[in-house]
């Protein structure tokens, strides 16, 4: 038993997706997005550029009223009809193309600011599983789909609430309509309509946020790993735990092999004295001096070791060697603090070779 409930867990999804898997599965076009959000801003940018362009919306539907009007005084016949209609949509045509337009680049928009630039064509070819009827009976009742009804339902009777609150408090005007004139019905009707479908968008833009929100959630929770998953993913993408393990070993012997070979060019090696070792390499052509090799336990009794067999001085200062063993990489100069205690360090080592 308990074999196999560690097997089980082993298999659980309890992992967070990698950034590789993300990777792929956005590669095929798979994000985290909301329809809604998407939507409810359409539906907002089109409200407020209706209303921003109300008067050429109302010019177009007075010429378009004016004409239908002057109809019946007209012969009905097929040329008219067709004359009509090419100026209805002479009057019509580019308000709707702008109408289009906005709508085009809010989605655009909408789209971009949830999952950003994605090209792919994998959802372009067909899969024949989507046409199995068991499974799409089975996503007819997943849970997805319970819960997108039940969404449904909710924005439904949100929004229409909301539209409701605005029709009730204009009922007063609504129902003076018969004293007014046409002109003032149709403005005071489009106030209305206006009231109604701005609060709608900013309610249904809510919604929409909370959405994506879920949606995201859910997203990454369906691409959650088992253990054994993350595991074989590190070995495809960064090799075998063993092999990389390897590979640094050498690698290190190989930087610990070229920092040997720096030593015969030193100046001077810095001890602690015997568990640190810095090695320096002044030039005056170059600047301030150079750390070119440096060690702790073993790698420093070697570094003082091939220093002395090729004649490079050793010099015990614990303090400098510590500073310098712990703020300077190698190949990097020494810092300016330390300028004053190194210079004391060279010119002792001057003075016992009678340089100077």
């Amino acid at each position: 038993m308990r074999l196999i409930d560690l097997q089980l867990f082993a298999e659980e999804k309890t992992e967070e997706a990698t950034p590789h898997r993300l990777q792929e599965v956005r590669k095929k076009g798979q994000a985290a997005r909301s329809n809604d959000l998407s939507a409810s801003l359409v539906l907002l940018a089109l409200v407020l550029f209706i209303y921003w362009q109300r008067e050429s919306f109302w010019a177009v539907a007075w010429r378009l009223l004016s004409t239908f009007l002057a109809l019946p005084r007209r012969e009905l016949d097929a040329d008219n009809l067709i004359t009509v209609f090419y100026l209805g949509l002479a009057e019509t045509g580019p308000i709707l193309l702008l109408l289009f337009g906005v709508a085009a680049a809010a989605g655009l928009a909408a789209n971009w600011a949830q999952v950003g630039f994605i090209f792919s064509t994998d959802n372009l070819v067909p899969r024949l599983e989507n046409l199995d009827p068991v499974k799409g009976f089975q996503r007819l009742f997943s849970r997805r789909s319970l819960v997108e009804l039940a969404k449904g339902v909710a924005k439904v009777i949100v929004i229409g609430a909301v539209v409701w609150q605005v029709v009730r408090s204009e009922f007063q005007k609504l129902f003076l309509a018969p004293e007014m004139g046409l002109l003032q019905v149709a403005e005071e009707t489009a106030g209305i309509v206006f009231e109604a479908a701005l609060k709608a968008a900013v309610v249904y833009l809510v919604l929409g946020i909370l959405d994506f929100v879920y949606q995201r959630r859910e997203f990454l929770r369906s691409l959650r790993m088992t253990k054994e998953e993350v595991k074989e993913e590190l070995k495809q993408t960064e090799g075998d735990p063993l092999v990389r393990s390897r590979l640094r070993e050498k690698q290190r012997k190989l930087a610990r092999h070229r920092m040997m070979h720096a030593v015969p060019e030193a100046t001077v090696v810095i001890t602690n004295p015997v568990h640190l070792a810095v090695a320096l390499k002044y030039r005056e052509e170059e600047g301030a001096p150079r750390v070119v090799a440096k060690g702790a336990g073993s790698i420093a009794f070697r570094i003082v070791e091939v220093a002395r067999q090729h004649g490079v001085p050793v010099v015990q200062n614990p303090p400098v060697a510590q500073a310098l063993y712990r703020k300077v990489e190698i190949g990097e100069e020494i810092p300016v603090e330390l300028y004053q205690a190194v210079a004391e360090i060279l010119a002792y080592i001057y003075r016992m070779q009678g340089h100077w």
